[in-house]
């Protein structure tokens, strides 16, 4: 039986980010796009739709906290993890409340980051059975 791959968004304004994650979540069996500026994900996610968004909180133009909100208005099933340099109890809490999957400091490592999503691509199979 195989599955259907699930889609990662990854929005980081460090490229060094993306082009890190993308091979590592590749590797795992997921097509995952990338990008560095959040206007542009922001258009994406109306035409696409996305299982999973990785996303920074602190970025130019629309900034990770609207960006989350707006892409859980469009696709309420959206797992989004948030990575951050800034974490901060207050940033977390804030996430959580608009419902984040799961929240990750950096620097992180990548099997941390390929945990959280194998847990997050497990919630919705299992939603999805």
């Amino acid at each position: 039986m195989t599955q259907n791959k699930l889609k990662i968004m990854v929005l980081d304004d460090e490229p060094i980010v993306c082009k890190r994650l993308k091979p590592a979540l590749e590797k795992l069996g997921f097509e995952v796009d990338t990008f560095t500026r959040s206007f542009e994900a922001m258009q994406e996610i109306g035409k696409t739709r996305y299982d999973i968004i990785i996303t920074d909180l602190k970025m130019e133009g629309i900034d990770g906290m609207r960006f989350l909100q707006e892409a859980k208005k469009v696709h309420p099933e959206t797992e989004v993890i948030v990575i951050t340099g800034f974490a901060t109890m207050e940033t977390a809490k804030e996430s959580f409340k608009k419902g984040v999957f799961d929240f990750i400091a950096k620097p992180f490592n990548l099997s941390e980051i390929q945990l959280v999503v194998q847990r997050a691509e497990a919630k919705i199979r299992g939603a999805a059975t």
